[in-house]
């Protein structure tokens, strides 16, 4: 992975909050102050991107799953759009309680939204009153809007990815009490301990999608690095079953 100075200028990484609103945590990452705003080190935000990029390179490179998390307004398309380029699990909407640490009943949500899907697609709403069929819809639209995003997330994902920690304390909450790596846009006002904490800017449009790239970018060479993997495992059990029936043949 690489990212430039200018990529980090041009995004506004640098611009930080107000300095009355500051984590007292985040002054080893803060280069110094301009008009009352912190302005963040980029020396040091690229070189903890690039830590953040190895964590979650090889966490997908082990088969297991990365979890995005950005539902303030100006993450959100981001979130979705980085998350789907790269085959993951996202939540942009609303954080449910327990989506980690009472997963199973998170997963019975899925599986009624899976069920109401089925039976639209499948003719069922055709036998059934308008009435049911209204109340089926507006119980379907409610569990897609908080849902969509990780219906088909099966396991607890290996690493969570988040923008804004304030914001999505709930689900750090959650990470750190099952021990799930944490990967997150810490900006001036955050408190950074993360596992992987980025410092940077949280709210502009340009930074948030910058990083989420990289993070991205990250998820598909870890999931290239396993497909290799398993196609060389495949092809080493497929050559050791030859050699073993040319043995018993010539046997």
């Amino acid at each position: 992975m690489a990212v430039t100075m200018k990529e980090l200028l041009e995004a506004g990484v640098h611009f930080g909050h107000q300095v009355r609103r500051w984590n007292p945590k985040m002054k080893k990452f803060i280069f110094g102050e301009r008009n009352g705003i912190h302005i963040i080190d980029l020396q040091k935000t690229a070189l903890m991107l690039q830590d953040a990029y190895n964590c979650i390179k090889d966490i997908q490179g082990k088969g297991e799953s990365v979890l995005f998390v950005g539902t303030k307004k100006q993450a959100q398309d981001v979130i979705a759009e980085e998350s789907q380029r790269a085959g993951s699990y996202y939540v942009t909407r609303r954080w449910l309680g327990g989506t980690l640490t009472n997963f199973k009943t998170v997963r019975r949500s899925i599986e009624k939204l899976k069920k109401i899907e089925k039976m639209r697609e499948d003719g069922t709403y055709n036998l059934l009153p308008k009435k049911e069929v209204a109340r089926l819809e507006a119980e379907r639209a409610r569990l897609e809007k908080n849902l969509s995003g990780i219906k088909d997330m099966t396991t607890l994902p290996g690493a969570l990815f988040i923008v804004d920690t304030v914001k999505e304390r709930i689900a750090l909450a959650e990470a750190k009490k099952l021990s799930i790596p944490v990967v997150a846009i810490v900006d001036t006002n955050c408190d950074p301990d993360v596992d992987y904490p980025i410092p940077g800017n949280d709210d502009a449009i340009r930074s948030i999608k910058l990083i989420t790239s990289k993070i991205a970018d990250a998820v598909l060479e870890g999931r290239s690095i396993f497909d290799k993997a398993l196609t060389d495992a495949s092809e080493k059990s497929a050559i050791e079953e030859k050699l073993t029936d040319v043995s018993m043949e010539a046997q």
